[in-house]
């Protein structure tokens, strides 16, 4: 099959750009796209490094072909901060010291984002729930599960603790 030109909304604006047939949206996004946040790990969609939202969905990008989300929404870590300043995800994933190596940091924002968009007030095992598809080998996930809730709170106005 030839190449074709696909079409996406990519955190906020239309891009164009040709791939061939079964191209994964990852390397479309990090090749055609210039977008790296999103990391290539396992390559077999269990480690979550690659993991963007589909509208509003997060979906690891190494198992998607990008045909298949033609002119649907893609939101990347690169589309999260607002006029260059970090949302309250990012802001509480660096003050609670939630990130070290950063290989997963994309991935684990990412649901975290969408878990904040879909429940404001997330409990800690939803937390837990929505990022055990995301591997980290360096914060024990502890850090992380605090900084997703302390950005709820933050979100929600609340006082942290």
């Amino acid at each position: 099959m030839p190449s074709q030109i696909v079409s996406l909304v990519v955190n906020g604006e239309r891009r164009e750009f040709i791939a061939a047939p079964g191209v994964t949206l990852l390397a479309s996004l990090r090749e055609s796209l210039g977008l790296t946040a999103a990391k290539r790990g396992c390559a077999q969609g269990a480690c979550g490094t690659c993991t963007v939202l589909v509208d509003g969905r997060p979906e690891v990008a190494c198992l998607v072909a990008v045909e298949t989300v033609a002119g649907r929404s893609v939101r990347t870590l690169e589309g999260v901060a607002a006029g260059g300043e970090l949302d309250e995800v990012q802001n509480a994933f660096v003050d609670c010291f939630a990130t070290q190596c950063g290989f997963c940091t994309a991935g684990m924002i990412m649901v975290a984002e969408a878990l904040l968009d879909r429940d404001p007030d997330p409990s800690e095992a939803d937390v837990v729930e929505a990022i055990s598809g995301n591997v980290c080998r360096c914060t024990g996930y502890r850090p992380i599960v605090i900084a997703i809730l302390e950005a709820a709170r933050r979100r929600r106005g609340a006082v942290s603790r």
